[in-house]
């Protein structure tokens, strides 16, 4: 059994002390790929590295909607840091209204500015969506993006449906498995299957049993576990769909990956 860690940030301080055993880990728990997620373009070098240097490890290049930059990035740059043979998506990006280091005028032009950077490339969005669902998908309509995933999946089947109906694939982290949450167990329920994929988003958002501890990348076994059950599968068969669905969904063949 295989499982595929689509969002992660292995390379934040978090994971200083015991980097190399957070990966054993993350192989001993089945977990053999991942997508190491930028959050500000200053990590490029780090993450390109981090991926260089290990199988079944690839990256994103791009800027968290509420990550305050001295200048905002341009398509260019993105364009650029995307060429890279194991850059695989263009983000995290998106809006996140939840905090207010950015304006939303801001954060709608840092995401505009991505969506036409994934046009270009070719490489899907890796999106970020807090408390600014409707503007969110207006916009994505509005810009044409393409292709994609929706990141940490937190809302409405309707905002799922919406999301499906552009073409994007709805990914679940460790919230999906709080006690009470049985509203977005539902979405996880209904999003089709060949367009689920699970995640971590460590060292955030540790599932059950772990929640408030720091997250790492073999937890998705926790994700892919509750998912499963609600969806009255086998773990080995989910397993196996969603890390097919994230080789689609990265445009990563079999012999890539």
């Amino acid at each position: 059994m295989e499982l595929f860690d689509t969002h992660c940030h292995p390379d934040f301080p978090q994971f200083d002390k015991d980097r190399d055993e957070v990966f054993q880990r993350m192989h001993v728990a089945g977990v053999t790929r991942m997508v190491a997620v930028s959050v500000e373009l200053g990590q490029y070098e780090r993450l390109a590295e981090l991926a260089e240097a290990r199988e079944g490890i690839w990256f994103s290049t791009g800027v968290h909607p509420n990550h305050v930059v001295d200048a905002e990035p341009c398509v260019e740059e993105l364009l650029l840091r995307a060429s890279h043979p194991k850059c695989v998506a263009i983000g995290e990006t998106g809006l996140d209204y939840f905090r207010h280091r950015v304006s939303p005028a801001a954060q709608q032009e840092r995401f505009r500015v991505h969506v036409e950077a994934s046009r270009l490339c070719g490489k899907p969005l890796i999106v970020h969506m807090r408390q600014a669902d409707e503007d969110a998908l207006c916009l994505m309509r509005e810009a044409c993006a393409e292709r994609g995933i929706m990141h940490c999946f937190s809302s409405t089947k309707d905002v799922a449906r919406q999301a499906l109906d552009l073409g994007f694939y709805i990914s679940f982290s460790g919230n999906v498995t709080f006690k009470g949450n049985d509203s977005l167990r539902d979405v996880a329920a209904y999003v089709p299957l060949d367009r689920l994929l699970v995640e971590t988003d460590a060292p955030y958002l540790a599932p059950m049993p772990y929640r408030g501890k720091r997250n790492e990348p073999a937890y998705v076994r926790e994700v892919a576990e509750c998912i499963a059950r609600v969806r009255s599968m086998s773990l080995e068969d989910l397993a196996y769909q969603t890390t097919q669905n994230a080789l689609n969904a990265f445009l990563l063949n079999e012999e890539e990956a």
